[in-house]
């Protein structure tokens, strides 16, 4: 058995190499999703078929639900892996990368059997997030491994100032596509993209050497390992605390996805402004991701959490008051800056609540509890800008938000000090 201090060891020799080839990784990862966002491009896409609004809360169910629900099911698989990389990279190529490929003949149909085209889209797009989500505590269990604690939130905060901006460049080839080509050639040139990209992105992946580490938990059966999981959350109140505020802040981001389709369809904008806008939203993300990696590394990722929550909230309420379509710039900037701050906080303070052997535990747990509010606020969503309209369903998502604020600064405590 490997010694902490062995393991220790190898860990800081091949963090370099680890830090470059994951950097690539996600790099590349992230530029490939620039061309398929699912804030701006898939929404519109989704409107090509059917003007159904529960059409959009169901793309935006699946966006976060896809990757998060899976996670507690497959944590205990994963916490008795002595190395994550054997599901991230084998299991991960076939459920979450292959289904992006198969995605650029099924917009072939899009003119010919447009029905048909709109199922197989929805079951594509399930595949790929259900998929990514069943690997998805490897791959965060594997960088919390060979990523030293110290560095983490500079190497994420890199690593997505360096995909986003490549997006920058992805979201203005999208706009092109689909200027030059409509629909669907242009979505089916976006998809393609996509699908290279994402795969370039395995093979960097695939090259991390990770370290072996025997977990020292005693096995136990898929059915005990859930039976219990009550009782973590019963013996970690702060842990607890911050999963609630979590889920709320979840709830308030429902009406993300409607956001475009409110934009487009109030001024009557062009398919091609969906890539502008990725853009605008992938320039606020780059420009946060390195200054929320500096600022947790230094004071903890609770305080990027809460100035990510209020940035999405304030993002939701400039929605209400924008007076022309330049604004929505500004609005998925914003959107934009606060997804840097959730994904690299939202992932990476999960590590600081618990011990490496209940690591994936926390990580499934962290995950699926917004994730089960991400599972049926989106639909709510759909229902309530149908009742409502979208003035009233953006007023009601700012008010959640700022509930989930209040939550997060005033009930949880920074773990790191703890």
């Amino acid at each position: 058995m490997t010694s902490d201090s062995d393991f220790a060891r190898e860990v800081e020799r091949n963090y370099r190499h680890n830090a470059l080839v994951n950097t690539l990784d996600g790099a590349t990862f992230w530029f490939g999703m620039s061309f398929i966002s699912t804030s701006t491009i898939l929404p519109l896409y989704v409107t090509r078929f059917t003007d159904s609004k529960l059409a959009i809360g169901l793309l935006a169910t699946l966006t976060s639900t896809g990757w998060l629900l899976p996670q507690i099911f497959t944590a205990n698989w994963v916490q008795r892996l002595p190395r994550k990389k054997f599901a991230v990279v084998n299991l991960g190529l076939f459920t979450e990368r292959l289904p992006l490929i198969l995605m650029v003949p099924a917009a072939w149909l899009a003119t010919r059997a447009p029905s048909a085209a709109l199922i197989l889209f929805f079951l594509l797009f399930a595949w790929h997030t259900i998929g990514a989500g069943a690997v998805a505590v490897g791959w965060q269990d594997m960088l919390a491994k060979v990523i030293p604690l110290d560095r983490r939130g500079k190497f994420f905060g890199i690593t997505n100032f360096a995909g986003t901006a490549a997006g920058v460049a992805g979201a203005a080839v999208a706009a092109w596509f689909l200027d030059r080509y409509g629909f669907p050639r242009g979505y089916m040139w976006c998809f393609a993209a996509a699908a290279t990209l994402v795969f370039i992105s395995w093979v960097f992946l695939a090259l991390t050497r990770e370290p072996a580490q025997v977990s020292q938990a005693s096995p136990v059966s898929q059915r005990a390992y859930l039976r219990r999981l009550p009782s973590v959350l019963r013996s970690d109140t702060n842990f607890r605390r911050y999963l609630l505020s979590r889920a709320i802040i979840a709830t308030s981001t429902m009406a993300s996805s409607f956001v475009i389709v409110y934009a487009t369809q109030r001024w009557h904008l062009p398919d091609s402004q969906a890539g502008r806008f990725t853009a605008s939203m992938l320039i606020g993300q780059a420009a946060c991701n390195l200054l929320f990696g500096t600022l947790a590394d230094r004071r903890g990722h609770k305080l990027v959490l809460e100035i990510s929550t209020l940035l999405s909230t304030l993002s939701v309420g400039l929605t209400l008051l924008a007076p022309d379509p330049a604004w929505f710039h500004l609005v998925f900037a914003l959107n934009g800056a606060s997804f840097a701050g959730f994904y690299l906080s939202g992932m990476m303070i999960t590590f600081e609540f618990a011990t490496p052997d209940m690591r994936p535990t926390y990580i499934g747990l962290n995950n699926t509890a917004p994730g089960i509010a991400s599972a049926v606020s989106p639909m709510v969503a759909g229902w309530l800008a149908s009742q409502l309209g979208y003035p009233g369903l953006f007023a009601i998502a700012f008010a959640i938000g700022l509930v989930g604020l209040g939550g997060l600064h005033w009930a949880v405590h920074e773990p790191r000090q703890r």
